[in-house]
């Protein structure tokens, strides 16, 4: 008997100490941080290129194009095959978590392809994936921001 008592002892202490440590815990609310709104502003050249995964820096001459990005309108400088061929306006499938890029030309209809916007070595990235014509083929255009 004695020794149930003293069991129960140990079992409320430990209990109360349980209950003790609960109670002292603070529960803190955490108010989510609002995403800002991806903004792409400016002009952005080629980096890396494939086709495929082969790359086509060796084979295409990318350093004079240019993706030039401002107040929702895009313009390719110095253009060389891309996605689109003429110059118009952009959007994006959410403004604070963007998973595609949509290229509308001037006068035509537009063309979404995926997009991620990710920073590499301390470095902002752009990276597009699309298909252009032949669904066979898949070409990843990475930018980064020219200087």
């Amino acid at each position: 008997m004695k020794q149930l008592y003293k069991m129960n002892r140990i079992t409320w202490l430990l209990v109360l100490i349980a209950v003790m440590t609960f109670a002292s815990c603070k529960v803190e609310r955490l108010t989510p941080v609002a995403e800002s709104t991806k903004d792409i502003s400016g002009d952005w050249t080629v980096i890396s290129a494939t086709r495929n995964g082969t790359d086509l820096m060796s084979i295409v001459d990318f350093s004079q194009f240019k993706v030039s990005f401002k107040d929702g309108k895009y313009t390719l400088i110095n253009k060389l095959p891309f996605l689109v061929s003429n110059d118009g306006a952009y959007s994006f499938d959410d403004p604070q978590y963007p998973f595609k890029i949509s290229f509308t030309p001037t006068g035509k209809t537009a063309v979404a392809t995926a997009f991620t916007y990710p920073i590499v070595n301390g470095i902002r990235q752009l990276t597009l994936t699309f298909s252009p014509g032949c669904p066979g083929n898949t070409y990843v255009y990475t930018f980064k921001k020219a200087n």
